[in-house]
């Protein structure tokens, strides 16, 4: 199957993105490179294309109840405007998709869901669908553009585009949005991010994406403002220990195994996979998300084993070297009888035991909600 190019690929070309193949689209992995580009994140402000991301929307009378039905949060107590973190599951309690939830009123859901995950999320949705609700795969006419770190609220005020709005913007809460008209259409504007930064995402229409991302360069040249590719997105979020679908998150996982009991309302009424997982928070997960520290600069990709005495207790699902921290970090998950703050680890890097640390999750604390 062919390639899918976002809206903004030819900004990307023209600016000299390496392009890979990621999620079934042709994505820049880095522009200026990984180091500088999760410096300028940390530091100043970057712009990301998540235009791959894939928005379902959920309309109709019973439109919020279903899709408290399908997500393990409280999607019900949303307030207009409000958005919740939150994962779907299977009956099984396993984890389908991590996706935000987005509360327009109770009569219109917008859920954003993984690139990888969307046709499988739409079919789980459209299938589960109740009577007086609509389902609509919006993602081939939306674009959405993150804009990323600690200058990005001085970025959005300063650009034209939201030129209308700009009060709105300096008084945003974190997990909170607005809708606006941009061009004639409606332009979303959230307080959300992956990066563990101050942050917003904004989702316009296809057709002037690209007027926008130009519009954002062009408005943040003195806070020096830079694109960002794939490679710097994910160093961001694994510092910040944000869980990656395919990594830490799978269907052979449950969110109360990966340190997500908090978006697991058992409470509620009722959700798919609530009895499994009922079950499980009972009898307690078989394993545990930890983090690691490495000793020396060798990296821990997905799936190396991690061991104690020789035997395997674990497997890793995220690892680099975190640029901020100047550390090789992992995270993996290990047997829970043997996620022990004391014990001698050894995580297997091409064939050779390296002697690991237990250390606390998340790596770097986020500052998205703080300002």
């Amino acid at each position: 199957m062919t390639a899918k190019k976002t809206p903004l690929y030819n900004a990307h070309v023209k600016r000299g993105g390496r392009i890979v193949e990621f999620a079934g689209f042709l994505m820049p992995v880095q522009f200026s490179g990984i180091l500088d580009e999760h410096k300028t994140v940390r530091e100043k402000v970057g712009l990301f294309d998540v235009s791959h991301m894939g928005e379902i929307e959920i309309t109709g009378p019973r439109a919020l109840g279903f899709a408290d039905f399908l997500v393990t949060n409280n999607a019900r107590k949303l307030e207009d405007g409000q958005i919740c973190y939150t994962v779907a599951c299977n009956e099984a309690g396993k984890v389908l998709d991590d996706l935000l939830v987005y509360r327009f009123s109770p009569e219109r859901v917008l859920l954003v869901v993984n690139a990888v995950n969307t046709d499988k999320i739409f079919s789980h949705v459209t299938e589960m669908k109740w009577d007086d609700v609509q389902v609509t795969n919006r993602t081939a006419e939306i674009a959405q553009i993150a804009i990323q770190g600690p200058l990005s609220r001085e970025l959005v005020t300063k650009t034209p585009a939201f030129s209308t709005v700009k009060e709105k913007i300096k008084e945003l809460p974190y997990y909170r949005f607005f809708s606006f008209d941009l061009n004639g259409s409606e332009a979303v504007l959230s307080r959300t991010g992956y990066t563990g930064e101050l942050g917003f995402e904004v989702y316009v229409k296809s057709e002037v994406a690209e007027g926008l991302w130009d519009e954002l360069l062009d408005s943040g040249k003195e806070l020096g403002v830079k694109p960002i590719g794939l490679g710097a997105r994910d160093t961001l979020r694994f510092e910040a220990s944000f869980c990656l679908y395919g990594h830490e998150l799978d269907e052979e996982t449950s969110p109360l195994e990966a340190g997500l009991s908090w978006l697991v309302k058992l409470k509620k009424e009722r959700f798919i996979g609530k009895e499994a997982l009922l079950k499980e928070k009972e009898e307690g997960p078989k394993r545990k998300l930890v983090g690691f520290e490495l000793s020396g600069r060798q990296i821990a990709r997905q799936g190396f084993p991690v061991k104690i005495d020789g035997s395997v207790v674990g497997s890793v699902t995220s690892g680099t070297f975190a640029p901020t921290l100047g550390k090789s970090l992992a995270m993996a998950y290990v047997a829970r009888d043997k996620a022990m703050d004391d014990a001698s680890y050894y995580i297997e890097v091409r064939g050779k035991d390296i002697s690991a640390r237990k250390v606390p999750l998340p790596f770097y604390k986020s500052r998205a909600g703080e300002h």
